[in-house]
């Protein structure tokens, strides 16, 4: 690792931190941020947490394992737009991508709108990488509900592709500096590459098995996962009894959570109340870290996700509007999932100015950064630690904080959480010895941080 910040030494210096930020240029300040050893991330959807490039070559590959992809790269105009039969994609959807054994049961006109993944020529890879992601003006909140998850379509009934989409983004995240993860990774609607129903216990047993395995071990991140429903369909209160009795089964599942947009009324949190009061009759030991308050309408969402049981709340934007659960939140022992770059690019905030972020975390309510659906997003946790000092001149201390809550608040076992809480304080205490020695020729060398999409647009970082 290779420290360059300081031009002036500063090891004497109170406040080197401070120094360090009036004189770094941006691309210096994400260099630090990325070398920077962080705590966990509590809440990343695995699904949305693929880079568009992962998708394609990991469904590449995917073929040894017998399944087959095929992508919309037309339009023929087969039929009028509707939905199809055996799934929630419109029609008219570009790069939707499924498997061969669900292609089969289309028309032959239809079946002339798709190519298979494997030969799309170059504008065609092009345009299905940008298809998955958010990286246009005029896309937001409508394109990543209404396209980006039916444009994955049948890749996410992949057992063999999630679990390596797993150990991708744990080797990431490792090198960002990271000790714990606790992604959304769900173990029901799986198939096989002729459609019959793949067990969730098979499942959950591959996912353990895949991060047993030697590249993911050698990472030494420590991992957990979470079962989601989405709130918002009929059928969610079988759904969350499903969740329950995974978690109760196997130990690498440690919480429920329940996702989807809140603004579908449909999915109000007290409608499981009563399923929640039943299921703590039967089951104990499965935690909650539940959606709640990602809406730009003021609302009592995040009251009463605590109403529900829940120790963490995922983004929590509008509780800024309901003083009485801000004080009752400070000083914990709830903690605030934030999401800075989700809720920017999702529309829930216009501009950075109007985040509730500070408010919350100088004010003692507990909160962590994370990375929601960072595929989507193009973007990194360096990023969402860019964007928090940039936006909002966090203090040395208040970096330092965010990590150890990531940490205080995970859903691990006490002897656990103080085994990463030391490994934390050992890492960080030796960057900061190493990042205040200050090499007497001025700055040397640099390591390029990597640099994804978000960044790029909005701090220019890549020019």
């Amino acid at each position: 690792m290779t420290f360059f910040w300081f031009a002036t030494p500063l090891a004497a210096s109170k406040d080197w931190f401070e120094k360090f930020k009036s004189e770094a240029t941006d691309s210096e300040l994400h260099e630090f941020l990325y070398e920077m050893p962080k705590g966990g991330d509590l809440h990343l959807h695995l699904s949305g947490s693929g880079f568009p490039e992962w998708w394609y070559e990991l469904a590449i590959a995917s073929q040894k394992s017998g399944y087959v992809y095929y992508t919309k790269v037309r339009l023929n105009n087969c039929r009028l737009p509707n939905w199809d039969s055996f799934s929630v994609r419109p029609y008219h959807l570009m790069y939707q991508t499924l498997v061969a054994h669900n292609w089969e049961k289309l028309s032959k006109c239809e079946k002339d709108e798709f190519v298979l993944l494997s030969e799309l020529d170059h504008n065609q890879k092009k345009a299905f990488m940008s298809a998955l992601k958010l990286d246009l003006p005029h896309e937001g909140r409508e394109e990543f509900f209404g396209a980006h998850w039916q444009r994955l379509g049948d890749m996410t009934a992949n057992p063999f592709l999630i679990g390596e989409l797993l150990a991708k983004n744990i080797i990431a995240f490792a090198a960002e500096g990271l000790v714990y993860l606790e992604p959304q990774i769900n173990s029901f609607g799986y198939r096989t590459p002729g459609g019959s129903q793949i067990s969730p216990q098979e499942v959950v047993n591959f996912f353990s098995q895949r991060i047993q395995q030697q590249d993911v071990v050698e990472t030494g991140v420590t991992v957990r996962f979470q079962q989601s429903i989405l709130r918002f369909l009929p059928q969610a209160e079988d759904a969350l009894k499903s969740a329950y009795e995974v978690v109760s089964k196997n130990d690498l599942y440690v919480a429920v959570n329940m996702v989807g947009r809140e603004d579908n009324d449909k999915g109000h949190p007290l409608r499981f109340l009563s399923t929640l009061r039943d299921l703590r009759r039967s089951y104990s030991g499965v935690r909650l870290s539940i959606h709640g308050g990602e809406v730009d309408e003021p609302n009592s969402h995040v009251k009463d996700t605590i109403l529900l049981g829940a120790e963490r709340i995922g983004h929590g934007l509008n509780l800024i509007t309901d003083p009485d659960t801000m004080r009752l939140m400070r000083h914990g022992p709830y903690l605030v999932e934030i999401n800075l770059i989700s809720n920017l690019l999702l529309e829930y905030v216009s501009d950075y100015d109007t985040h509730p972020f500070p408010e919350y975390l100088r004010t003692g309510i507990p909160v962590a950064l994370s990375t929601d659906d960072r595929g989507m997003w193009d973007s990194t946790m360096t990023d969402e630690f860019f964007v928090a000092v940039k936006e909002f001149n966090l203090t040395w201390e208040e970096i330092k904080q965010l990590s150890r809550n990531s940490l205080k608040f995970a859903f691990v076992d006490e002897n656990k959480k103080t085994t990463l809480l030391d490994l934390y304080e050992k890492n960080i205490d030796r960057f900061e010895r190493q990042a205040r020695e200050v090499s007497k020729n001025g700055l040397g060398a640099r390591d390029k941080s990597p640099r994804r999409g978000f960044v790029c647009r909005r701090y220019r970082l890549c020019d």
